[in-house]
């Protein structure tokens, strides 16, 4: 890896001491803030979000090698960081426009990437929806987009990462048999197309190209259907895995904590050489109705407790499966 003294500052900073990221996740704000909500209406939107933000941060971000917060409702929540704790801020507006075709991305109002930094940013993510099938008009505007924030990561020597999230512009269902059997495809032209340097990315943030509750022989997870076989599954991991040019960590995707620890296990049968993760709901989720029900201190005990428990074995399980950064030479 050859990167400039600004990116290699933050990719150390966002890692452990044995250059594997274990990032939890932090940024979500619709989907989260109408959780709150649902369980108590009394708490203002930016109130819910805020506070919940404040507490990941302080317990399990301190747990962890870095965090990803929003620069919309997550400053308070960083300044509850330690100093060695690495802050990844995102870049995107959350969700899309289903009005329109094509889930164009749009950037946060009132920050451009220097502002990230001044406020301690050590790296910056941006997530982008993503189909390879969608209309060439759209895709093009997506790729675009892409280099205009790597250009803009460049100018100001901060570490980025990209998130492309899968989708089917044919309309199939996330969850459905159907799009779990074209989806190593979609995943493999991430690995492939944002290595490439005209992108200026310098790591991927990806989905598993097989979901653990679609493969054969997981069968406590009978809400779903197997897709693929074990064999199959890990060629894809695998074959993946080997198209990236750039180091890349995997996300959560809101699996249950059982399910991302079972997933990262497998991964490392395929030999898949994944750098990390950036994990978030699978370790937090279950502390929303807590926080939002019973105040803040039951949230926080909520935290110390199940919340660091969930942390800890994704932890163990990151570190017995994730390949250092160090290493990747590709």
């Amino acid at each position: 890896m050859n990167l400039t003294a600004g990116k290699q500052r933050g990719l150390a900073l966002i890692s452990d001491e044995n250059n594997i990221i274990l990032a939890t996740a932090m940024d979500q704000r619709g989907s989260l803030g109408k959780m709150i909500q649902s369980y108590n209406d009394s708490l203002s939107y930016e109130e819910g979000l805020v506070q919940f933000k404040e507490g990941v941060s302080e317990v399990l971000g301190n747990h962890s090698s870095s965090l990803l917060l929003d620069p919309e409702y997550g400053w308070s929540a960083a300044q509850k960081l330690n100093e060695d704790i690495g802050l990844i801020m995102a870049y995107e507006k959350t969700g899309y426009d289903a009005s329109e075709k094509g889930r164009l991305p749009n950037l946060v109002d009132d920050y451009a990437v220097q502002d990230l930094v001044k406020g301690g940013a050590s790296a910056l993510k941006l997530l982008v929806y993503y189909d390879h099938k969608e209309e060439e008009q759209y895709n093009l505007i997506k790729k675009a987009f892409i280099k205009r924030v790597g250009d803009e990561c460049k100018q100001n020597d901060l570490l980025f990462i990209l998130e492309p999230v899968s989708y089917s512009a044919a309309g199939l269902p996330e969850k459905s048999p159907e799009f779990a059997k074209v989806k190593p495809e979609i995943i493999e032209y991430f690995m492939t197309e944002f290595s490439k340097e005209e992108y200026s990315i310098d790591l991927l943030k990806v989905e598993v190209p097989v979901s653990i509750y679609n493969i054969e022989g997981y069968s406590q997870y009978s809400n779903y259907q197997p897709v693929f076989s074990p064999e199959e599954a890990a060629h894809h991991y695998k074959n993946c895995s080997d198209k990236s040019r750039l180091p890349f960590i995997y996300l959560s995707g809101g699996v249950t904590n059982e399910q991302f620890i079972e997933t990262l296990h497998f991964a490392k049968t395929a030999n898949s050489e994944f750098c990390g993760i950036l994990c978030g709901r699978a370790t937090w989720k279950d502390g929303i109705k807590t926080f939002a029900t019973e105040g803040k201190e039951a949230y926080y005990t909520w935290l110390q407790t199940q919340g660091i428990d969930n942390l800890k074995k994704v932890k163990e399980a990151v570190t017995a499966t994730a390949t250092p950064w160090s290493t990747f030479t590709r």
